[in-house]
């Protein structure tokens, strides 16, 4: 028990030190020209009260990761736990906050513009490309699985199908409408069904006596994986937890409150608050996970003998501890995550698009045009098995968190910032997916022996430095603290 919470004490403290130094190095202004006022337009640039912008935020973020990822990645030992608190703090959040606050000072552009204006225009149009795949995937992943759990729970006749159909009309009003019309409105009530939820689950850890967390560091923090052979702590463990550490789905999210917060120091609440509020909601569920089955070969056992794995587990926890009314938050929850993830993941597909292709969504009929061929591609990808797309999804997710990390780096660069807050995390972040795709097992990676996959890690990482290194004393004369 001692061991979750000093993980839960050092992350909660992070938000209010080193956040605080992060804030400080980026200079927030509070009376910064923002988006949401120049800018406004009815549709995807307009002022949204913090409170809001931080539960649309959260679940912007959130979905299945911080849950089901966190159940999932606990099997690697309490490796987990420091790995979901420091990335939190040093990785996730700085990479949300300051993508989230670049955004604001480019006018609410979109992850593709912010890195072209960084990094070039080629690596502009290679991230336009990587952007959209990766919210179709997530687009397609996050109809898949809310639409097998309702359909469980209702007639036959309402298949799996039927509930695709319902979720994906949904998802076309979420992209299309104003964001104030749905999104606005329902977040909230799934932000707060999603924090009570867990928060519900750490009374019952933290209160109950028959409740025991096994955890605890002085046991080591070896893997506790029956697969640690195949799936060692590194890379795997780094890829396998995303959501709840460092995901770079979240920067694709950042610009879409970017356009709505009324003031720039907002930024360090909704950015690397909701970043670390995700982190806590990870924490939870993976002590949940082994204290309610008793510890980590528990756990293996339960996943061997539940087809249903994470999904079940998190239902059974919650109709145990909390109740019948804990059975439906938590259904509310697992499938309400999901789809809040998906819908805004559609619609940052179509900002991205547009401001690639400069065309002004003001008016419906354009913003239908260029959301017809992704909802296409949605349904095209619905056709291959969901494990595969997940395994991609994954993968990609976090590469693209590499792309994010060494553009703010240069951003940071550029205007004469402490630079060092994303570079690190960039640096590691780097060696973990390059490690990953050459040592993952087809068809994701290329199932190369670990020292080999580790080696290139290094190798490529060391070659952005060097890249990185030469920029800098390029342009070293012109470089200045002046702010876009």
């Amino acid at each position: 028990m001692s061991s979750f919470l000093v993980s839960l004490a050092v992350l909660i403290g992070g938000y209010f030190i080193y956040g605080l130094i992060v804030d400080r190095i980026l200079a927030t202004d509070p009376n910064r020209d923002m988006p949401s006022r120049s800018m406004r337009d009815g549709i995807d640039y307009m002022p949204i009260p913090a409170w809001k912008s931080f539960l649309i935020q959260f679940l912007n973020i959130a979905g299945l990761g911080p849950i089901f990822g966190a159940i999932m990645g606990v099997m690697f030992g309490p490796s987990a736990f420091i790995w979901i608190t420091l990335g939190t703090i040093f990785a996730g959040a700085v990479h949300d906050f300051v993508s989230g606050v670049v955004s604001i000072r480019s006018g609410g552009a979109s992850l593709p513009e912010i890195v072209g204006h960084q990094l070039g225009s080629s690596v502009r149009s290679v991230m336009t490309v990587f952007s959209c795949v990766l919210l179709i995937l997530v687009g397609a992943v996050f109809i898949s699985t809310p639409a097998t759990i309702i359909s469980d729970l209702t007639p036959v006749y309402l298949d799996r199908w039927f509930w695709v159909a319902m979720i994906f009309l949904y998802y076309l009003m979420a992209t299309l409408l104003p964001i104030d019309k749905v999104i606005g409105r329902l977040y909230p009530v799934f932000g707060f069904a999603l924090l009570f939820m867990a928060l519900g689950i750490l009374a019952v850890m933290l209160f109950d006596p028959s409740v025991e967390i096994p955890l605890d560091f002085k046991d080591g923090f070896h893997n506790r994986s029956a697969a640690a052979e195949t799936h060692p702590i590194f890379p795997m463990m780094f890829v396998s937890i995303a959501c709840g550490a460092i995901s770079g789905f979240h920067a694709t999210q950042s610009p879409m409150i970017a356009r709505c917060l009324t003031n720039e120091k907002l930024a360090r609440p909704v950015f690397y608050g909701a970043m670390v509020a995700e982190g806590i909601v990870a924490l939870i569920w993976a002590a949940a996970a082994i204290a309610f089955t008793g510890g980590y070969e528990e756990l293996g056992e339960y996943f061997a003998n539940h087809s249903g794995g994470a999904a079940t587990l998190v239902n059974d926890i919650s109709l145990t501890w909390l109740g019948t009314a804990g059975g439906i938050m938590a259904i509310f929850g697992v499938v309400a995550a999901p789809i809040t993830s998906g819908d805004t993941a559609l619609r940052s597909t179509r900002l991205i698009v547009a401001d690639f292709l400069k065309i002004d969504q003001r008016g419906f009929i354009k913003r239908l045009a260029v959301s017809i061929p992704i909802f296409v591609c949605v349904v095209l990808l619905m056709m291959i098995d969901f494990n595969v797309l997940w395994r991609y999804f994954a993968w990609a997710n976090q590469t693209l968190s590499v792309f994010t990390l060494w553009a703010v780096t240069v951003y940071l660069a550029r205007h004469r910032k402490a630079y060092v807050v994303t570079l690190i995390p960039a640096i590691f972040m780097t060696v973990v997916c390059v490690s990953y795709l050459l040592f993952a097992p087809s068809p994701e990676g290329f199932g190369l022996d670990i020292t080999i996959a580790l080696g290139a890690g290094l190798i490529v990482a060391s070659g952005f430095i060097f890249l990185f290194a030469s920029w800098l004393r390029r342009k070293s004369g012109e470089l200045a603290p002046v702010e876009q």
